[in-house]
């Protein structure tokens, strides 16, 4: 059985945590707004997001450390790429389009989920400032823009 590495574990548990919560206020502001994809949406969004970054980050570690960096050339990006595409099917599946009105319904919560996603991944990565400013702007945005829209 290998060592535990219980600090590197426990950075990721805390870095998952913290992008569930940051997250989760995202989905609050939704959810204040009856909105689909909520509070536990956008918490499970950016905890996933978190904890795939970092799981993936630990697999290149470890083919680095094993001496298969010259079979194997690790590619950290994809990670994020395949983050993303799975949270744009979650997305897809919040979006309605009415027929009869030609309307799109819930676009704004499909691109706050993929937002969502984003902060997981800056959290992952340790980029908290960013983090907690992007979440504080989305806020902004979700709460201000709908403002200026309704006046425009």
């Amino acid at each position: 059985m290998p060592d535990v590495n219980w600090s590197g574990e426990l950075l990721i548990l805390m870095n998952v945590s913290i992008a569930a919560i940051l997250t989760g206020f995202i989905g609050l502001e939704r959810e204040a707004k009856d909105k689909p994809a909520g509070f536990r949406t956008n918490m499970i969004v950016g905890g996933s997001s978190a904890l795939i970054l970092s799981l993936g980050k630990v697999l290149v570690e470890n083919y680095m450390q094993s001496g298969l960096q010259n079979v194997i050339q690790p590619d950290p990006t994809r990670i994020i790429e395949a983050i993303i595409l799975g949270i744009s099917f979650i997305g897809a599946g919040t979006i309605l389009k009415a027929n009869a009105e030609s309307r799109v319904y819930y676009l704004t919560t499909a691109a706050t989920v993929l937002f969502s996603a984003g902060i997981g991944i800056a959290v992952a990565l340790e980029q908290y400032v960013l983090s907690v400013t992007a979440t504080l702007l989305l806020l902004i945005i979700n709460r201000v823009a709908k403002a200026i829209n309704k006046k425009v």
